[in-house]
């Protein structure tokens, strides 16, 4: 089943051509045959990151959200916070397995990262780092399996008939 992602990359100092995270996840998008289907660039600012992801939110034809940046301990470093704001549900062991993977790449280093993941209106919205590494770690670790329909016991994209119950 292809999964339907939009792509967004939270970044005061990248455009799309010196992109490397957001290249690194549309290559991965493409070659696990899912389709982008929408792929935008804004700054660190909090109102710019919850206008555009409110507006993919509305979307029928996006399943799943991918950010890349804003999750460091930095001043400027404010995705979680904005996937606070429009989150229904937290899933925090998304960010407990990519700590988990990444101890194994950057060492203790993994403690700063704020990778984080929710549900809003039915939909996933997938907060990462914005290092190469970092995106590469979620990926193969994590939404690689978790996007596969055939991934047993089970996968987020079972879950997508299900996911605005009341």
């Amino acid at each position: 089943m292809k999964v339907n992602i939009a792509l967004l990359t939270v970044t005061d100092t990248r455009t799309f051509d010196n992109d490397k995270s957001g290249g690194i996840l549309v290559d991965k998008i493409k070659k696990a045959n899912h389709t982008l289907i929408e792929r935008k660039l804004c700054k660190d600012n909090k109102d710019e990151i919850i206008t555009i992801l409110k507006g993919w939110l509305k979307n029928d034809k996006i399943d799943v959200i991918i950010t890349t940046g804003g999750t460091g301990l930095t001043g400027r470093d404010i995705t979680p916070e904005a996937l606070d704001e429009i989150a229904d549900k937290h899933i925090p062991g998304f960010g407990e397995v990519f700590r988990t993977l990444s101890l194994k790449t950057v060492g203790t280093s993994a403690i700063q990262s704020r990778a984080s993941a929710v549900l809003s209106n039915g939909k996933y919205i997938f907060a990462l780092p914005g290092s190469s590494g970092g995106v590469t770690d979620a990926w193969e670790g994590i939404l690689k399996y978790q996007l596969d329909v055939n991934h047993k016991p089970c996968n987020f994209v079972e879950l997508f008939p299900r996911l605005k119950e009341k």
